[in-house]
């Protein structure tokens, strides 16, 4: 059974029996159409308990990495902690959504929270969603550059400056493109069920092209982009201390790698997934019921998948790197430790250390 485009209305009010606010920038072909091939109780279940460990897991984490960098900032000066600061707090605000998001899942797609709620709960998740992936991209370019170009140059305040502007230009990016989606969002009556649904209300003369276009802008400015961008960067990081035999060198390296594939494998499936649907609604893959049903279930498990990545930001770009460890030991340990002495002995055995690692020194930490 192939559905055909000129019925995008109607399925787009079956899309309401399921719906939640992730999925806007997903599938809005739903398995209702078809006979299902799978328990879609079971699916949006299991997605709930995901997102339930992906947001504790995330809170803990990124919490833990701004109160960090905001201690370690105001008391040591170090600029590079500001895309790390900003990459948490962007982490942090993504997985505070997701209890919304489970409650919906839970009541099959009933959205209780009323029409303003609708509207800014996927606001607050598209801006630092895409805030996230741009500061992943400006930190690869930045640690290359550091490393490379500038490494113990003098400019530190200008530069300094430069990130802060970069960061204010990253949000706004982020914000503008999060509104126009944003902007069609209604909490409106389903028309198979008494539930209310949240979902994008395109005008319906051009709905096609409207819903094309918003899968299509997150695909360009979620992957297409800033993929190479960070692969290109770190490759050329990575080339650039090949020469070394250093251990530290090559444990950087590993980094690095560790960097692109992390990002590779958390991102590529869900926008993979994505393309493979607007493709669909371009005609130009047809849309069978196998098709149907296979877009439902990868679209669930693939942003599960790409939100995992808010958990293991703080890992890779935090507690792997020597200096956050000693920021963090600083921060429980010393706190209570001033009137022994120990924070003066144990600060003296820091300064004295001076192989670091260029990307872990030089990086945006």
């Amino acid at each position: 059974m192939a559905v055909n485009m000129n019925d995008l209305t109607e399925l787009l009010d079956m899309l309401e029996q399921n719906f939640s606010f992730l999925d806007d920038n997903g599938s809005h072909v739903e398995a209702v159409v078809c006979p299902s091939a799978f328990s879609q109780r079971a699916l949006l279940y299991t997605v709930s308990v995901l997102y339930i460990f992906i947001f504790l897991i995330g809170l803990a984490a990124n919490t833990l990495v701004v109160w960090v960098n905001v201690r370690a900032g105001k008391q040591e000066h170090h600029e590079t902690h500001l895309y790390i600061l900003n990459l948490a707090i962007a982490d942090l605000f993504v997985v505070a959504t997701l209890p919304v998001s489970v409650s919906s899942l839970l009541q099959h797609g009933h959205w209780p929270f009323g029409d303003a709620m609708c509207k800014i709960t996927h606001l607050v998740f598209s801006v630092n969603l895409f805030s996230s992936i741009f500061f992943l991209t400006c930190m690869s370019m930045d640690r290359y550059l550091s490393v490379v170009h500038f490494g113990n140059t003098p400019g530190q305040g200008k530069r300094r400056w430069i990130r802060q502007l970069i960061c204010v230009g990253v949000w706004l990016l982020a914000l503008l493109a999060a509104i126009p989606d944003t902007y069609f969002l209604q909490a409106v009556k389903s028309s198979h069920s008494e539930s209310i649904v949240c979902k994008s209300m395109y005008p319906a003369e051009s709905m096609r092209e409207w819903m094309v276009g918003v899968q299509m802008s997150f695909i360009i400015l979620g992957f297409a982009v800033p993929f190479p961008v960070i692969a290109i960067f770190y490759a050329l990081l990575a080339k650039a201390v090949q020469s070394s035999a250093d251990q530290e060198w090559r444990l950087g390296r590993r980094l690095i790698f560790t960097y692109i594939v992390v990002f590779l494998v958390c991102w590529l499936p869900y926008h993979g997934t994505l393309l493979l649907d607007t493709l669909a609604l371009l005609n130009v893959l047809p849309l069978t019921c196998a098709l149907e049903n296979v877009l439902y279930v990868a679209m669930h498990l693939t942003q599960c998948l790409s939100l995992l990545h808010c958990c293991l930001n703080p890992v890779i770009y935090n507690f792997v790197n020597k200096n956050y460890r000693y920021d963090l030991m600083k921060a429980f340990i010393f706190k209570y430790s001033t009137k022994t002495g120990l924070a003066r002995l144990i600060d003296a055995s820091h300064a004295s250390e001076t192989e670091y690692s260029a990307v872990e020194n030089q990086g945006p930490l």
